[in-house]
């Protein structure tokens, strides 16, 4: 099969472990080297822990697999440091089409709402994302991986935990203050652990085939029900990098996998998907045939929607596919776990650091197993639409397919996969509830929305000034006319256990004002959609979470109010 990709072989070193003969000790050992693992490594390297990776291969994963990353995931990975070379390598698009036999339904764009970074989605191979981590976690002090060290044995205990490692050299033990755990569905950790992941595994088949061709589809999402080049069953298409094109073919339960991966069934399946698309374009009279491909690779799955009750144990901590796992529909599998890695890193942290109690993770867990329920539910409603189980349920969706073609209450009953979004954190017991009266959505437990500004005398985006710390965003009129009252509130707040950032938030742009605390950001709302999206006035001040979710706002600024609502973010109340 033809290639664009050259993987590579990441180095295997001998462990010093094997020559001491005694174990090492780490305040984070992380198990798994896909894109979770990794995000959750740098996440917490970046705050300044001791973190050791393993994993029992040497290259990034074959095949497009994990494909689409919406814009919350690419969000995350800029305060990483990689969202960058993703979105410039990736294909951008915001367009999703759904098709029922030979007609389009309806159309949906992913990013209606100008003015924001990122776009609702890209298209990019896993192992690019793979790569572009790696790349970012050698880069970073106090980050070491070890790849080809596979994890054998885990024991844990009120201390830590203890695990045994095999080498092509030996084996050798690694003791871990806190074990994070993203070595994926079949997760060797969770099964040492003798720990449960509940679900269901959905009897359906579908044939993943990557192909090469200089094709003049445009970069959008085009998903099929019933098309004529593969009856009854469903298609979805996608664009990648590199002149790569991602087709999902359903099968059907009884479908021979490894028959079914064979070029000489995998081909003239294409070749009709291609005729077709030439004959809707209306060319097949002018003798233009379907263009030529080349495959790429080929693969065929089947789906669960799991998750296990609980995503902490001790001082064992799950993410990504190792905690839960949902049907490809929707791009919700390497998206949610990137969230996760965002949601646990910052905690994992101040606990690690002694600014919060354990009891801190508790809330990790609740907030994660909640975010993954969400993605089952509509996870497990998009795979029931789209592979209906009796004739009862066919006939439904097919009557809602005809009338979405005319009527728009239809349209929102036709679900080919609902896309990742972030989940509104509302329900969390680290969220102030509001006092004050406020309009929007930028509720506490909301993901950020972000706008254009200006700060240090260049266009910028305002989530790059959030994240990481706690921060204090202040709406004002004139920064450099803050009062002396206000000045000292922000004083107490950033010389605090915590160092809560300073973000001022003006119309106009200013000088930082003279008596705020070191590391006062000044920014200008250019547009004055900062103010618009968090329905802010002068006076408004938000507080924002280290993973860019709000987690308290008043109409005006008391620093005992603050410091009252950073004890309930990080479970010091």
């Amino acid at each position: 099969m033809h290639s664009t990709y050259t993987y590579p072989t990441l180095p295997y070193r001998k462990p010093a472990e094997l020559a001491s003969g005694n174990a090492s000790r780490h305040a984070v050992v992380v198990v798994g080297g896909g894109p979770v693992g990794l995000a959750a490594a740098i996440d917490c390297a970046q705050r300044g822990l001791e973190v050791l990776l393993l994993d029992d291969d040497n290259t990034v994963s074959v095949g497009s697999r994990g494909l689409c990353y919406a814009k919350r995931t690419l969000e995350v990975l800029d305060r990483l440091g990689c969202g960058q070379p993703l979105v410039d390598k990736g294909v951008t698009w915001n367009v999703g089409r759904t098709f029922h036999g030979d007609g389009e339904v309806y159309n949906f764009n992913l990013l209606p709402e100008a003015d924001h970074q990122r776009p609702g989605m890209i298209n990019l191979q896993q192992y690019y994302l793979e790569e572009y981590l790696v790349q970012r976690a050698d880069a970073q002090p106090g980050l070491e991986l070890r790849w080809k060290n596979k994890v054998v044995g885990v024991a844990p205990d009120d201390a830590g935990v203890t695990l045994e490692v095999e080498t092509e050299d030996g084996r050798y033990r690694v003791h871990a203050d806190w074990l994070i755990v993203a070595d994926g569905a079949r997760s060797s950790v969770r099964r040492m652990l003798g720990l449960d992941i509940q679900g269901k595994i959905f009897q359906d088949r579908f044939l993943i085939a990557d192909v090469v061709m200089k094709a003049d589809f445009p970069a959008e999402r085009w998903f099929w029900f019933d098309p004529p080049f593969h009856p009854g069953q469903s298609v979805l298409l996608h664009r990648e990098a590199d002149n790569v094109w991602r087709i999902d073919f359903q099968l059907g339960w009884d479908a021979d996998p490894d028959v079914e991966k064979q070029p000489a069934r995998v081909i003239p399946r294409i070749q009709a998907m291609l005729a077709h698309r030439r004959d809707q374009a209306g060319v097949s009279q002018g003798g233009q045939s379907a263009p030529d491909f080349e495959l790429e690779w080929v693969s065929v799955y089947t789906f669960t929607c799991r998750c296990m009750e609980s995503f902490r144990h001790g001082r064992v901590l799950f993410v990504g596919d190792a905690a839960h796992q949902v049907s490809p529909f929707g791009a919700r599998g390497a998206n949610s776990g990137i969230q996760d890695s965002d949601n646990l890193a910052w905690k994992l942290a101040l606990v690690a650091g002694g600014k919060a109690p354990a009891a801190l993770l508790d809330t990790y867990s609740e907030e994660r197993v909640a975010a993954a329920k969400e993605n089952l539910l509509n996870s497990t409603r998009s795979t029931d639409f789209i592979t209906p189980k009796s004739n009862v349920s066919r006939c439904f969706r097919n009557a809602v397919l005809t009338l979405a073609g005319k009527h728009a209450f239809a349209r929102m009953l036709v679900n080919s996969g609902r896309l990742s979004v972030p989940t509104f954190l509302t329900a969390s017991r680290l969220n102030t509830p509001d006092g004050d009266a406020f309009d929007g959505h930028m509720a506490p437990g909301a993901p950020m929305d972000d706008a254009p500004v200006r700060a240090g005398g260049r266009d910028d985006w305002l989530l790059r000034h959030a994240g990481g710390r706690f921060a204090l965003m202040l709406f004002a009129d004139d920064a450099a006319a803050l009062d002396a009252a206000t000045l000292a509130d922000l004083t107490t707040l950033a010389q605090g256990p915590l160092g809560v950032a300073t973000l001022v938030v003006a119309p106009r742009a200013g000088a930082v004002p003279r008596g705020a605390p070191e590391g006062t950001t000044v920014i200008e709302d250019v547009k004055g959609l900062v103010r618009r999206r968090y329905d802010a006035r002068v006076g408004t001040a938000y507080l924002l979470r280290p993973d860019q979710h709000v987690a308290a706002r008043w109409r005006s600024l008391r620093a005992p109010a603050v410091q009252a609502a950073l004890a309930r973010a990080t479970c010091n109340h």
